[in-house]
């Protein structure tokens, strides 16, 4: 698997419907702490239109070393969770590593379309 850094490819001021499209050509999977997207009618509508698989971190407060031994805990379920999940979703990682589909491709699609 490889890890591509955010500020390494997109401005680091850049804005989420800005980079999202972009991550959904490549196909890339996106692992964010950023709960405003998963909070974002607008935001979560881009990730609808780009494609997205997503997971972000259900708590916003972690610290790196935090992030990292839950990531350590998640990836393998990550993997299966990706390979078994259609585009778009956004799913919720737990500190104990354990994820949850917060909102389903059905589940974004609808809020695309009615938009």
């Amino acid at each position: 698997m490889t890890i591509a850094i955010h500020d390494e490819y997109f401005g680091k001021d850049a804005q989420d419907v800005e980079w999202l499209p972009e991550v959904g050509k490549r196909g890339w999977v996106v692992l964010t702490k950023d709960g405003k997207i998963s909070n974002n009618r607008l935001e979560r509508i881009a990730v609808a239109r780009a494609q997205i698989k997503m997971f972000t971190f259900a708590s916003q407060s972690l610290s790196g070393e935090e992030m990292a031994g839950i990531l350590l805990q998640a990836i393998v379920p990550m993997k299966r969770f990706v390979s078994k999940h259609p585009a778009p979703f956004i799913a919720k990682i737990y500190r104990d590593g354990h994820l949850d589909m917060w909102k389903d491709a059905q589940m974004l699609l609808e809020e695309l379309q009615e938009f």
